[in-house]
C-alpha cells in the first residue's frame, strides 16, 4: 500500500543537550510533518508535538551519512525563526539523527524532497525587484530624464 510519504524515525537534541526529542518525520511532496516528544534532561516530558513544514518554509535540507554510516543525520534549515523555534534546534539548524538501518531511506527521502523543492521553485513567479534596485540604477535615471525631455518637447510643439 502506497502511503504517499516516507516515514523515518529520528532523535534530536536542543539546548546544548539538555532537551532530547524522539520522533517520526514524514516526508511527502508537500513538505515534512514532524511528530516528536521532547524531554528535559531525559526525564520531564513536554508532551507530543506535531509541526508541519511546507516546501515554502524550507531553506535547505541535506543528508549527512557520517563516517562508515555511523551517525547519519538530516540537516534542515527553515526560512522562519518562528517555525524553527517549535522544533529542537542546534544553533538554528534542525539536526535529525537517523538510525543506521534507516539511512538509505532517509537519503532517498531528502533527495526526493530536494527535487520537489526545485520543481516548486521553478513554478514560482520571479522575485520582485527591491526599491534600491529600481531607483539606484544610473541607466534607468538617464532613461527617465530622456523621457521627461521628450514629453516637454511634445507639449511645447502642440
Amino acid at each position: 500500500m502506497n502511503q504517499g510519504y516516507t516515514m523515518i524515525h529520528f532523535k534530536a537534541e536542543s539546548g546544548h543537550g539538555l532537551t532530547y526529542a524522539n520522533g517520526i518525520a514524514k516526508f511527502s511532496s508537500a513538505g515534512i510533518i514532524l511528530e516528536f516528544e521532547s524531554k528535559f534532561l531525559g526525564l520531564f516530558s513536554n508532551g507530543v508535538k506535531e509541526v508541519r513544514v511546507s516546501l515554502a518554509d524550507i531553506h535547505s535540507i541535506t543528508f549527512k551519512r557520517g563516517l562508515l554510516l555511523l551517525g547519519p543525520r538530516i540537516h534542515l534549515r527553515l526560512n522562519s525563526v518562528a517555525q524553527a523555534s517549535k522544533l529542537p534546534t542546534d544553533n538554528g539548524k534542525i539536526v535529525l539523527k537517523v538510525a543506521r538501518e534507516d539511512a538509505a531511506k532517509a537519503r532517498e527521502a531528502v533527495a526526493r524532497l530536494e527535487k520537489d523543492m526545485s520543481e516548486y521553485a521553478a513554478v514560482l513567479p520571479p522575485p520582485q525587484a527591491s526599491v534600491s534596485e529600481l531607483f539606484l540604477e544610473t541607466t534607468s535615471e538617464k532613461e527617465t530624464q530622456k523621457l521627461g525631455s521628450e514629453v516637454k518637447k511634445a507639449s511645447r510643439d502642440s
